[in-house]
């Protein structure tokens, strides 16, 4: 049987979207500033986590890590079920299984038990980054497309304003426990109102199976290289966990993409990477997302770290980013009106690269607020056009039932450059300084009890900004490599 039609999209170029179109807008974008929130708000509340539960480098890595890694591994494997199952119940159970782990966080009793209920909230979580995209290009014209991911997009960048600030504020005046559950009451709001507005689309009848080997390779594979960049603060770069970590990653890769090959439903259509454009895309969404994401947890960690200030203080210093994200995302949908999405992507990329190499030339054991906000605003420009560019570049012209597995790819993508880059940011920072003070780093009390360490700290935030600003460069080669390809193709 062949899918439902989608009536919002098989409408003549003249007519708008839709009111349910607008509606099922307003879902999406709501739960993305629910996941957002969660995501930022604990950013700067780890410190007093790991405090509360005296944890150390390895645990407070994972507390992140294992969302990043549980997120990445079932992003595609949801994408594939909505496909098969229907995008509507796959959404909704997204949301109910990210506010029951919200809920249950809060009574987590030691470390490891918030890093096995952070797996649940990557579940949940990968329903909804998996379907978001997908839902909207079931519902939106093509030619409104763009300025519907913008919105969708600047959901995020409004979480990443008001998330710092929130769990400073949560931590300061009502304890850790209320960083998750905030979540619950907002959770429940957008899940009826998501029962109530989006509708049913008939799954398609020819996408079934999932890629189970592929599945669990990539788990192997990503668990074993985060592993052995987790115990690199404690151990070294050259110690038998991390080199084996290394070597399982290395080993299992083109065992991977051999599988995928082979496989009827892969974890990654290889066959996608024949069309220049897209790999190039995808290319370029992994270096963004890898040079991008550490920089917004480094800094939320330096002004604690670094300059000692609480949480509240902390996250108020990093709204300049998010701020400007906001604005960038919303208006890229617009500005797509009269430019190609390939090339906006190609644009906001520099701006990222800008942005990261002011704040290395900032970044010092005094450092002037200004320079930092100049280089978080550019980021924050950089960030808020890529995303909504890229992902319309990538999906735009694609049909109905592939939509979803597309977008899943392309999330997974992102996610695996999330990990890598968060795996890589706090072992580069931490290098550097001795290995009795790494606790204080991670508790945000450094500056409190060793000015020389602050002073290796830095050293280790320009390692690792540096890094990333050549990742980001690398990614507006892989922008601009993309459109070239798109012109010669079309």
């Amino acid at each position: 049987m062949s899918r439902t039609p989608r009536a919002d999209t098989d409408r003549p170029p003249s007519a708008g979207p839709s009111r349910n179109a607008w509606w099922t807008l307003s879902v999406v974008t709501m739960a993305s500033v629910l996941m957002g929130l969660g995501a930022n708000s604990l950013n700067v509340a780890l410190p007093a986590v790991v405090r509360h539960f005296r944890a150390g480098p390895v645990e407070a890595s994972w507390i992140l890590l294992a969302f990043m890694l549980a997120n990445t591994v079932l992003i595609i494997v949801f994408g594939r079920f909505a496909d098969m199952f229907g995008r509507r119940a796959m959404y909704l159970a997204g949301l109910g299984a990210y506010t029951l782990g919200s809920l249950l966080l809060g009574f987590a009793p030691t470390a490891w038990t918030v890093v096995a209920l952070r797996v649940l909230q990557a579940a949940g979580a990968a329903m909804l980054l998996a379907n978001s995209a997908a839902i909207l290009t079931d519902v939106f014209p093509r030619e409104h497309l763009g300025r519907a991911l913008g919105v969708y997009t600047a959901g995020f960048s409004i979480a990443q304003l008001a998330g710092p600030t929130l769990g400073g504020f949560l931590v300061d005046d009502f304890g850790w426990r209320w960083v998750f559950w905030y979540n619950v009451p907002f959770g429940v709001l957008c899940l009826a109102w998501g029962a109530a507005v989006l509708r049913p689309v008939e799954p398609a009848r020819g996408e079934r199976g999932v890629d189970v080997p592929g599945n669990v390779l990539i788990l192997a594979g990503l668990g074993g290289l985060l592993f052995g960049l987790s115990q690199v603060g404690d151990l070294g770069w050259t110690s038998p966990p991390v080199l084996g970590g290394a070597a399982v990653f290395a080993v299992l890769l083109p065992v991977f993409i051999a599988v995928e090959r082979r496989s009827p439903h892969p974890v990654i259509d290889t066959a996608l990477f024949r069309d220049p454009p897209f790999a190039f895309g995808i290319l370029a969404t992994f270096l963004d997302a890898t040079a991008r994401i550490g920089a917004v947890l480094l800094m939320a960690l330096f002004f604690q770290a670094v300059q000692g200030d609480d949480a509240v203080t902390a996250g108020l210093k990093v709204l300049a980013m998010p701020a400007v994200a906001v604005v960038a995302s919303t208006g890229s949908g617009f500005v797509q009106r009269g430019m190609d999405a390939r090339t906006m992507a190609a644009l906001a990329s520099a701006l990222t690269t800008l942005g990261l190499a002011v704040l290395l030339a900032a970044v010092s054991p005094r450092p002037g607020y200004w320079p930092i906000m100049l280089g978080l605003m550019l980021m924050g420009a950089g960030s808020g056009a890529f995303l909504p560019a890229n992902a319309t570049a990538l999906l735009r012209g694609l049909p109905s039932h592939r939509v979803g597995i597309v977008n899943a790819m392309r999330l997974m993508i992102m996610n695996v450059g999330i990990v890598v880059s968060t795996a890589l940011a706090f072992p580069v920072i931490t290098a550097p300084v001795a290995a009795s003070l790494r606790d204080r780093v991670f508790a945000g009390t450094l500056s409190r009890v060793s000015e020389p360490g602050v002073a290796q700290l830095v050293t280790g935030y320009r390692y690792a900004l540096g890094l990333m600003a050549v990742l980001s460069a690398l990614a507006v080669l892989s922008s601009y490599a993309a459109r070239r390809t798109g012109e010669t193709a079309s």
